[in-house]
């Protein structure tokens, strides 16, 4: 990627990014609630009205539309995306806070799903058409089939009730916390994955260049992981930033479940919460890591294939 194609990239994350905030806060101000209402309801106060028009005004939810717009994608700017409703906190500094614990549940996850993925859709591909690429192949249909809520259900029973192995609610600095939160995001996404390291690697197989290669008498384990393999990369790539992106946005319905204090778990309290400044924070957040990634994601591709280098 040229400068010139990086200085493109950036500007249209940053107009990406003002359209996003703008229907975000649009979204929400034309959403049903009252958040002072619910605020003041879960703090056991009885909403009166005058009490409620008085907090309204002092937090500006009485201003015309394009003046709450403006004045909070100002202070967007300097860092300050408001106050939550429901936890009393600066939402900076509660996305900040709930950030780690979510990306050690996303590397986890990942690591996993690369180990199950690479190796069964590799052997797939290699064996295609036998006892094994058939085995595979349905054991990968049924975990895309599975949602992850009855998958983290299921291992919850049977490792935390039954066998009493694991804990039931998770803590962010306890390792085994996040054992049954990673394998549940990981069968569903090795399932995935497997599927398409196997279409990968059998298109590269096609290719003239292993059948060179084959003649020559070059030793088969050569060709699939010194060829093949970094060949099939390039596509692989690109789901692999997008499944990032996705999983650093919070997986609420895995973090509910197991009570795990990440983004998406912090995500649906807002929603249930009717917390608007918490909920465009979230947006936003998420927003930029997808476009971050995807950043990364275009610039890795100069490393991982030559003539994208060539091309410049």
């Amino acid at each position: 990627m040229t400068k010139k194609q990086l200085i493109s990239r950036l500007a249209q994350i940053v107009v990406v990014l003002i359209g996003i905030s703008f229907l975000t806060f649009l979204l929400t101000y034309m959403s049903p609630g009252d958040p002072v209402r619910t605020m003041l309801s879960a703090t056991g106060v009885i909403p009166q009205e005058e009490l409620v028009q008085s907090i309204r005004d002092e937090m500006g939810l009485n201003d015309p539309f394009f003046t709450q717009y403006f004045r909070w994608l100002g202070n967007c700017l300097h860092g300050d995306f408001g106050e939550s409703f429901s936890f009393g906190r600066p939402v900076a500094e509660l996305l900040s806070a709930r950030l780690w614990p979510t990306l050690k549940l996303t590397l986890c996850s990942m690591v996993l799903m690369i180990v199950i993925s690479v190796p069964l859709g590799m052997l797939s591909a290699v064996y295609k058409g036998s006892w094994i690429d058939n085995l595979v192949r349905g054991f990968t249909f049924l975990g895309i089939s599975l949602p992850n809520f009855w998958v983290g259900l299921m291992l919850m029973l049977v490792f935390c009730v039954w066998v009493h192995w694991l804990p039931v609610i998770c803590s962010v600095g306890d390792f085994k916390s996040m054992i049954l939160p990673s394998v549940t995001l990981a069968i569903a996404m090795s399932s995935k994955y497997t599927r398409q390291v196997r279409t990968a690697i059998l298109e590269e197989l096609s290719q003239d260049y292993v059948t060179g290669a084959r003649a020559r008498g070059v030793a088969e384990w050569k060709i699939l992981w010194l060829n093949v393999f970094p060949n099939s990369l390039f596509p692989l790539i690109t789901m692999l930033g997008l499944s990032v992106g996705s999983l650093l946005g919070g997986t609420s319905v895995v973090e509910v479940i197991f009570s795990y204090p990440g983004l998406g778990n912090m995500a649906v309290t807002a929603i249930t919460s009717c917390d608007y400044y918490l909920i465009q924070g979230y947006v936003l957040w998420l927003a930029l890591i997808y476009m971050a990634i995807n950043l990364v994601v275009d610039i890795s591709y100069n490393f991982v294939d030559p003539r994208m280098r060539l091309k410049r």
